[in-house]
This record gives C-alpha cells, structure tokens and sequence, in this order.
C-alpha cells in the first residue's frame, strides 16, 4: 500500500489532523499516512557574510555606507538552522534535531503531503519546501489545500490532493520565496538608516521595513499635522427649528473654496442676507435599511480591543491559543467573507454560540446565507467563533486576559448576519423661504442586526433609542466652523490606512503593531488604543520620509509583483529588481533626511554612564549583527573613526601604543568578547606574539 508521510506546520495543527484522521497514522482515501509536524520555520536565510565567496565576506559583513547596496547576484541564498531560546527548558535550541526527524520518517514514505497552512502569501508552501530541501528528498510531493482545520475540512482536503511536479512550477511556493528574499535584501536600508542615525549621535537599530516604515511614518506625519495644525475659522448662517433639528446648506467635500463662508461675522453680514426666521417643510418620508456590517479580521478586532486596554501582542498571542483550541478560526486570513460549506457548518451552533455570548436567540431569523458575507470565494474564511463551543465566556479566561472579550466580540459580529437588517425611516426637510437650507433625521423602525452587534470598527451612530421630528418653525442664526483638525491618531486609524492601502493582512498588521509597541525598544507609545511616537520612532520615520520603501503604493505594486510571479508571468528575478531599484533611491534620501534629525528630535543625550565617568570615552557600534560599546582608547592611543570603522567591521587594526612607562611600541588586534572577573565585554584585545 502507498504510504505518504503528511507534513503539518506545528504540532497543535497535527494534533487536529489526528483527530480528524483518527490517529498519527492509518488510512485515507487510497493511501497510509504518518503525521509528522514541523514548528513553523524550520530554516532561514544565512547572514549575508555567510552566503559570498571568501573575498566578499568583509562586504558583506559590513554596515558601512560605502559597502552598500548590495550586488544580489554575490548572494547564495542558502538557508542554515534556526537557533531559539526555548523558555520551557531554558536552552537555546536548534531546529536540526526537528529536520533529522523528519528525514528519518520519510526514509518510509513514498511521497510528501504538504499540509502546512493554506494562505495567500506562500509562507506555508515556503517553510514546507525549507524542511523539504534541508533532507534532500528526491520523491513525489502533493498538497493538500485546506479551509480551515475542521474535521470535514482537512479529510477532504487528504482525498483531493494536488501533486506538485517540481518546486520550481509550484507558483505559491515561488511566490513566498521572491518575497522572503525581497525583504531579506531589504535588510540594506536598515544598516543604511543604522548606520545613519549612529553617525548623528543617536543610539539604535533602526528597524526598516515595508509596513514598518509606511505604519511610522503615517504616525509621524499625523502627529505634525496636528503640532502644525492652525485654526482658520469660518462663519456662515444656518437655521434650527424648534425641535432643535439644524438646516445648513451642502459643502461639496472637492470644493476648496466655499462661497457662503466667510472669516468674520461682519463678513458674513456683508456678504449674504436672510430672513430671521422661516417655514420648515417635509420634503420626502422614505423607508431604508443597513445590512450586517462585515466580518472582522484580526487587525479590526485588536483595534476594538485596543480602546479597552488590551495590547495588540496580547491580543494575538491569546486569539492563536484560542485557535489552536478550536474556540476561534484560523487568524492570519485576508478573506472578508466565508464559504456556502462554512457557513453550513457553523449554522448549527448559532444558538449554542448565542447563548455563551448572551444574544437573545429570538433576533437570529435570517438563516439563508447573506450574498455580503457568504460568497464562492477565499479559504480560511474571514475570522469568526471556530467549530468548539466554550460552555461560558468565563471558561475562557485561562487562554488569556482578553480571551473573554475576543470571543465575545468575534462572535456578536458573526452572529450579526443572521439577525434582520436594521431598518429607519429618513425625513428630510427643508426651510420654505431658502429650500437649499436642508435637514435629515433617521428614525428607527427596527434595530434588526443593532440590537445583536454595535459596530464598534465604525464611528458611532447617532442615538438609535430617540424617535426625532421636523418642526414648524426654524430661526437664522450664525454658525462658526473651523478647518478640520487633523485627527488623533489611533490603533484603529492606522488599521484604517492600511487596509485602505492593501499593506499586510490583519494578522500582520496586527503583529508588527505588537512588536512597535512593545518592549523597552519601542517605537509607539499605545494607550488605549491612542498612539504616539518614541524618540526611536520618530528617528525611524524621519529617515522613512520620501522613500519607496515606506510608500504604500510600493507595498501595493511589490505584492502585485509577487502575484504575478506566482501566476509565472514574471520572473523572480525580475521581480527582485524592485527591491534593487528601492535600495538605490531610498539610500540618498535616508542620507538627506539623517541631516533633519537633530532639528527634529534635538541634541541626542548624553547617557548615564557617560555623565557619570567623562574620562571613560565609549564607541557605540554594530559589531556581528549586534550593538555593542567599548572603549574609545587603548594604551593611550585614541581610535581614529576609520579604525572604529574598521574594528565594528570585524577587521584586524595596528597601530602605535604607549606603555604605563611612557615606552612606545607597536600593538595589533581586533574587536572580541572578553572576561573581567566574571562579568563578560567587548573591547580591543591585542595580539601577543610569543618571544
């Protein structure tokens, strides 16, 4: 009997194909299977030094400017194991352990099975492939695409599987290999901003990166307008009748220029006039509805979270082990709707889902699917409750603090679409005398979906419970406006931006947002949901300002270019030549911008340790991949920059020291990590020749 071994992305996704399949080995469709699982990458890019020939490694190793950019041809692009810290059994471990496993299983089988995550960008084909390479495997490979990770989905997706002739026509693997080299090469504009911002005197790694840079830099850019903003105000007549409902004429939003405005009251007194008082009339009466709104992603639900003082990091750290439970879906999805087949999956527990949720099951009446959220398209389905119901939502709390409220909210916004739509009445009226001067009022008729779900992802509606009127009678009076001020920026502004700009999916929105705000090298400053910038953050998008890298129109067209070599329309090394294009252009502007920093940010400070021991002069450096600090002196000789330079670039310095007895002599050495008593730094450590 053929035998293929089924390669999953990390053990809790073996675990559910164990119970779906009945076991870690047996039988399905025509084949015997094993499981096996990997622990998501398995194997990564080595250091650029450790991909050149011999004569580069100096280059390539190097933050210099002068070294950069980087001739992409020079690299390998070999992939070595990946070495983590293990807090479990406090140790630093290897992944090769995971890989000699892996071989040995295969050793068995007749063919592979990829059962690693299904997702747009390729990742899941790409760490499969990784693990693939890494043991040499010569045999047959298949793919086994899959929904989400419900029983029914995964056992169909083991009887329909797609065998895979060689990884160089495997379009989604091409894909999410081009774009895993594509931002390794972008590795060069973080040693350029570096290496920049050193030279100003300000200390850190200046992390650059497509949604890093475009998410700081729309941060900064707001936090200016609003420093810079100056109020212009504007007066212009309205009426309000005696209902206190108000009539104002209609502002086209293109018109820069609006002509019943003007900067004074005695402008405006000038310029227009108009009876005290006027005749209201009811122009039209008319029945509308809303639909549910759309189901959230994980970006839209940690902003939502965000208001309550959930941190982003926590929020997806506690939606993955909700998932791996089966209580929520799948969380790194871009779909926005879900499947005719997941939609009659989970039909059966929406009253189950309810009444953990407390939602009145009586509201749940449209259960046909909804054309706006049901459609023939995507795969893991937009993010919702998964297939395991918890027995309460306080049964949740050993997940995470917020797992209560991510489940509540996810599953409210999901049951929303089997409620009825939300139906009102709108009344417009205008005033007799001036029919341009016009009001709308909404009334509610039935709160259909509302009374389920309040869309907290949008600006709140206006009070649903208050059943408003026209008046008879409206007085003028003057109203004063003033230039919109620009708004404070937010978690959930931002995820608006790029969602409107296609950067990332909600998930790694969501991540990165966590990773900027968070730790003691934190570029964002979150409370509540409302954000700011640390100095490192600032620096950082300072540098990002003009370049590609952090335009959302190069985001859009580089992903558009990673399609396009999935769909083999473009090669990947066509395709790597936008990055080679962004590091030229963004290298010369980030060098400009350097300039701008201390204008910007001021003076950088002096640390501590300075302030404290002024004769003990520092360097601060990039030295193996890692800042570091030492000695600015040895034996009474002062390191030249060059030789700074040099010494953070691994190279071997000589040079004229003096001893303790004023003797001269000549000494050479390098940078290494040395031990006093027993704690270890990195200093000058001379070569001694033996007599």
């Amino acid at each position: 009997m053929t035998k293929y071994l089924i390669i999953t992305e990390k053990p809790s996704a073996r675990r559910n194909f164990e119970k779906a399949l009945g076991g870690t080995t047996g039988h399905v469709a025509h084949y015997d299977y094993e499981l096996t699982n990997l622990r998501g990458h398995v194997m990564t890019l080595r250091e650029p030094e450790d991909q050149v020939s011999a004569d580069l490694k100096a280059k390539y190793k190097s933050w210099k400017l002068a070294d950069l950019p980087w001739d992409l041809q020079d690299l390998s692009w070999k992939r070595t194991y990946i070495r983590s810290w293990n807090p479990r059994s406090k140790k630093s471990e290897s992944t090769k352990s995971l890989i000699d496993e892996l071989k040995t299983k295969a050793k068995g089988a007749d063919g592979l099975i990829i059962a690693t995550d299904t997702d747009s960008s390729g990742e899941g084909d790409l760490l499969a492939w990784e693990a693939i390479d890494a043991i040499k495997w010569q045999g047959q490979v298949f793919r086994a695409n899959f929904a989400d990770e419900s029983p029914k989905s995964l056992v169909k997706a083991l009887n329909q599987l797609t065998a895979i002739e060689s990884k160089d026509r495997h379009g989604a693997y091409q894909k999410g290999l081009t774009r895993n080299k594509w931002d390794f090469a972008s590795m060069q504009l973080t040693r350029a901003a570096t290496t920049l911002t050193k030279k100003q005197g300000y200390s850190l790694v200046s992390r650059q990166g497509r949604l890093k840079s475009a998410m700081l830099l729309k941060i900064y850019q707001q936090l200016q307008a609003i420093k810079n903003y100056q109020k212009v105000p504007y007066f212009e007549y309205r009426f309000r009748d005696d209902q206190g409902n108000v009539y104002a004429r209609v502002v086209d939003s293109k018109q820069e220029v609006v002509s019943f405005r003007y900067p004074s009251p005695e402008a405006l007194k000038a310029g227009e006039s108009f009876a005290k008082s006027g005749q209201v009339q009811q122009d039209s009466v008319t029945k509308k509805s809303t639909k549910p709104p759309k189901l959230l992603d994980l970006s839209s639900l940690s902003a939502i979270l965000a208001k309550e003082g959930y941190k982003a990091k926590e929020v997806l750290a506690t939606y993955q082990k909700l998932y791996e439970a089966q209580i929520v879906s799948y969380p790194r999805t871009e779909d926005k709707t879900i499947t005719p087949e997941q939609f009659q999956d989970m039909l059966p527990l929406v009253d189950q889902i309810a009444q953990v949720v407390g939602t009145d099951v009586s509201l749940l009446t449209h259960r046909n699917p909804r054309k706006t959220h049901v459609k023939e398209e995507g795969a893991h389905g937009a993010n919702r409750p998964g297939p395991k119901v918890p027995a309460s939502l306080e049964a949740l709390q050993s997940y995470g603090p917020s797992a209560k409220r991510i489940y509540q909210t996810l599953a409210k916004n999901f049951l929303a679409m089997f409620a009825e739509d939300y139906l009102y009445q709108q009344i417009k009226g205008s005033i007799v005398e001036y029919p341009d001067f016009k009001a709308t009022l909404n009334n509610p008729l039935s709160l259909g979906w509302k009374a389920v779900y309040q869309d907290q992802n949008q600006d709140q509606d206006e009070d649903d419970s208050k059943q408003k009127a026209l008046g008879q009678t409206a007085d003028l009076f003057v109203h004063e406006g003033q230039n919109p001020k620009p708004t404070t920026p937010t978690w959930q502004w931002l995820k608006t931006f790029l969602e409107k700009n296609e950067i990332g999916t909600g998930a790694t929105r969501t991540s990165t947002y966590g990773e900027l705000s968070s730790g003691k090298n934190a570029y964002i400053i979150d409370k509540k949901g409302k954000i700011d910038l640390t100095t490192d953050g600032q620096a950082v998008a300072i540098l990002a300002q003009n370049t590609w890298l952090a335009n959302p129109k190069t985001t859009k067209r580089v992903f558009e270019i990673f399609d396009q070599v999935g769909r083999f329309e473009v090669s990947a090394d066509q395709a790597m030549n936008s990055i080679v294009l962004t590091v030229n252009h963004d290298i010369p502007v980030m060098t400009e911008n350097a300039k701008k920093l201390k204008d910007s940010l001021g003076a950088p400070k002096e640390t501590k340790k300075q302030a404290k021991s002024p004769t003990k002069e520092k360097v601060t450096g990039i030295w193996r991949g890692k800042e570091v600090s030492f000695s600015s002196k040895f034996s009474g000789h002062k390191f030249t920059e060059q030789e700074i330079e040099d010494l953070l670039d691994g190279q071997r310095i000589a040079f004229k020291a003096r001893s303790k007895k004023g003797k001269s002599f000549e000494v050479a050495g390098r940078l290494e990590i040395q031990t006093y008593k027993t704690s270890k730094f990195v200093g000058f450590k001379p070569e001694f020749n033996p007599r």
